[in-house]
Formats: C-alpha cells, sequence, structure tokens
C-alpha cells in the first residue's frame, strides 16, 4: 500500500491518496477520471511512501492532509 502526494503546477495544489497500483492511480488522475484532480492536470508524483496496510495508509494520509502537503514534504525531505 502506498500514501501518495502529488502537485500540480497548473493549479499550484498539492493531492494527498492511497494506492495499491501508484502507476494506475496516477494515470486516472491525468485522464480526468478523479473528480477532486480534473482540473489540475497533469499532475506529478512529489512524494510515495510505502506502508504495511490500508489503515496505516489512512492514518499517514490523515497526517498529512492536517500538517499540509507542502509542510509534510520539507519537513520529511529525503526520508521517504
Amino acid at each position: 500500500m502506498l500514501v501518495y502526494i502529488l502537485f500540480s503546477e497548473k493549479s499550484s495544489r498539492y493531492y494527498v491518496g492511497q494506492t495499491i497500483d501508484i502507476k494506475e492511480r496516477l494515470k486516472r488522475h491525468n485522464s480526468g477520471r478523479v473528480n477532486s484532480t480534473k482540473y489540475g492536470m497533469p499532475w506529478k508524483i512529489v512524494l510515495q511512501m510505502e506502508v504495511s496496510n490500508r489503515s496505516e495508509a489512512m492514518l499517514l494520509e490523515s497526517k498529512i492532509k492536517k500538517r499540509g502537503a507542502k509542510r509534510y514534504i520539507n519537513d520529511h525531505r529525503g526520508v521517504a
């Protein structure tokens, strides 16, 4: 299971999510099939972290969203 952070230069926004298949998930984000990201295409992966299970992924995703993706990235640069 992966927790990932995407960034859109077009909208200057970050998106935090979780998936098992990062390539397929990114393809969905960049094809407009995800409502919350369809206006920021193209998206690029700026950080991805592997966790053991879905509950860990949900906790980490929540932690990142509370902290803010940009701050989280700055705090953990080089750790992933």
